[in-house]
């Protein structure tokens, strides 16, 4: 049975883009896995703890050691772990603030690298296996030919985590030119429909 892991961060609701495409591609990829399972990780409702000196002591000592305290802390933590590792296909959407991801999407990177879960103690990444996509909506245009290529710091900074994890089957799509929805020169719908033949390409 395949599974689907969708990770948003965005905290516009209804009105975010890249909400509005996760939801496009969620659709797409449940009718091309009628028997599959989606879990949805909404980062905005995650009581996520940024990284803390307690949180760190807890992270280096061996689990054999941890105290009740360390547990608790290492609690959520460990639960995004165990979804990242049950799943078979990653998805990651977030907006640009600038020029890199939302607090809250790097906090949940800081939770599920974890050495002896998802990374060795040799530094190779443990996720392997799996898929990943990852939609970007952003004001600005980081096309290859863009003035301003230089300043897509987040699908670089994505890219690399998943990488460093193990994920190296990673398909990114970049809905640059968002503010153009929120200026009212285009709908929100027909904006979306313009990426619609690379969410059914990721999902080939």
């Amino acid at each position: 049975m395949p599974r689907l892991l969708s990770i948003e961060t965005s905290p516009r609701g209804a009105a975010s883009i890249s909400r509005q495409l996760t939801r496009r591609f969620v659709a797409a990829w449940e009718a091309a896995h009628p028997a599959g399972t989606v879990k949805i990780r909404d980062l905005t409702d995650t009581p996520l703890r940024f990284v803390e000196a307690p949180w760190l002591q807890a992270y280096f000592k061996p689990e054999s050691q941890h105290s009740p305290e360390m547990k608790t802390l290492l609690q959520l933590s460990d639960q995004l772990v165990a979804e990242l590792l049950e799943t078979d296909h990653l998805v990651i959407s977030t907006p640009v603030y600038n020029y890199n991801v939302p607090a809250a999407l790097k906090a949940w990177v800081d939770h599920v690298v974890r050495k002896g879960l998802t990374l060795g103690f040799d530094g190779k990444g443990l996720v392997t296996g799996k898929k990943a996509t990852v939609l970007i909506a952003s004001g600005g245009v980081y096309s290859a030919d863009s003035p301003i290529r230089e300043r897509d710091i987040a699908s670089q900074y994505l890219k690399l985590i998943l990488n460093v994890l193990g994920i190296t089957d990673i398909t990114f799509i970049a809905a640059g030119g968002a503010k153009a929805v929120d200026l009212g020169e285009i709908s929100m719908q027909d904006f979306l429909a313009g990426f619609d033949d690379q969410i059914q390409a990721a999902l080939a």
